[in-house]
């Protein structure tokens, strides 16, 4: 499994304290530090969809001039990912072909089935 955040988000500070409490295995992508490639965008929008993926509570999104906050369509919200890789909603979790984002009590289940 690989597990996207922003080392300085809470949210993804405590899933991430979660799974090492588990003892599951997973591999840590910092947004910020690392990037994001255009090839994830592409499959995370596809999985999960724009209005999934983009968080709209960030302060990212909140200092992004009206003008420059893209229509909630995939290929809109593509070029605005790339530019401001926070905001992505997080944390992305990845374990094959299937994707998961934030880390509500239905993400917890998902993580925990084998």
């Amino acid at each position: 499994m690989i597990v996207y955040g922003i080392r300085s988000c809470d949210t993804c500070r405590k899933a991430r304290r979660w799974l090492d409490d588990r003892d599951l295995d997973h591999d840590w992508v910092d947004l910020r530090e690392d990037g994001v490639t255009t090839a994830d965008l592409r499959r995370w929008l596809k999985a999960v969809g724009p209005d999934a993926l983009v968080n709209r509570r960030s302060t990212t999104w909140r200092q992004l001039a009206k003008a420059e906050r893209p229509a909630m369509q995939a290929s809109a919200v593509l070029p605005v990912l790339q530019a401001h890789p926070t905001l992505v909603k997080r944390p992305v979790f990845e374990r094959g072909d299937e994707v998961r984002v934030g880390f509500s009590a239905n993400v917890r289940d998902w993580l925990e089935r084998s």
